[in-house]
This record gives C-alpha cells, structure tokens and sequence, in this order.
C-alpha cells in the first residue's frame, strides 16, 4: 500500500527511537487504541449509512461509488461478450467482399452524383 522497503522501515525505526525515547511503547500503544478507535467510527458511520437508506440498500457497499467499480458492476454485468468476441480481426477472409469485377484497361469506373 505505501511501498516502503526495507532501508525505509529501518529510517522509521531509528527517528521514532529517537524522537520519542523511552516513551515509545507508551505511543505505540497510543497509536494502535487511535487506530482502533478510527477503525470503530467508520464501521458505524458505515452501519448508520446502511441502515438510513433502508432495506432495498441491504446489500450496498461503499466501495460502489467509484465510478470504474460502478460501471464495472451495474453496466457491463452479466455481459462478458465483448470481452471474448474478436469480431473477425484474424480472419484471412476479407470483411467485405468486392462490388463488381475488375473493370477492363481504360474501362472508367461507375459514378453516383446522388453519392458526392
């Protein structure tokens, strides 16, 4: 999630040491009781979201509001074809066959003034 190597964790490691001293596990513990905290408050925030908008939103999840996820799930559900169909791009064949024939040397080709 954060991409922190090992060098990184270990600089961490060394400023919380010595910026907090002794205290350290005292603010850790602090940390964890803040996170936990945090965590509980959004739990209910999200149990207080789902029971104001009723039954019919029983199965809504937050994560739905992101646009990508909700056209993922709400439009193209159930609808995998297009994403098997190669729609004839390794054919050998050609897609459309030819009009007429070959036109004989200095024949000129037909002309529609109702088409340009």
């Amino acid at each position: 999630m954060f991409d922190v190597g090992l060098g990184e964790m270990a600089v961490l490691v060394v400023l919380a040491l010595v910026i907090f001293g002794d205290r350290l596990p005292q603010v850790a513990g602090q940390a964890g009781r803040m996170l936990r905290q945090f965590r509980q408050m959004a739990n209910s925030a999200k149990a207080d979201l789902q029971e104001g908008l009723g039954p019919e939103f029983k199965d809504f999840d937050i994560a739905d509001l992101n646009p990508k996820t909700f056209v993922r799930k709400h439009l193209l559900e159930d609808d995998d074809d297009y994403l098997n169909s190669k729609n004839g791009l390794f054919d050998d064949e050609p897609a459309m066959a030819p009009a007429g024939g070959e036109l004989a040397f200095g024949e000129r080709p037909p002309f529609d003034p109702e088409a340009t």
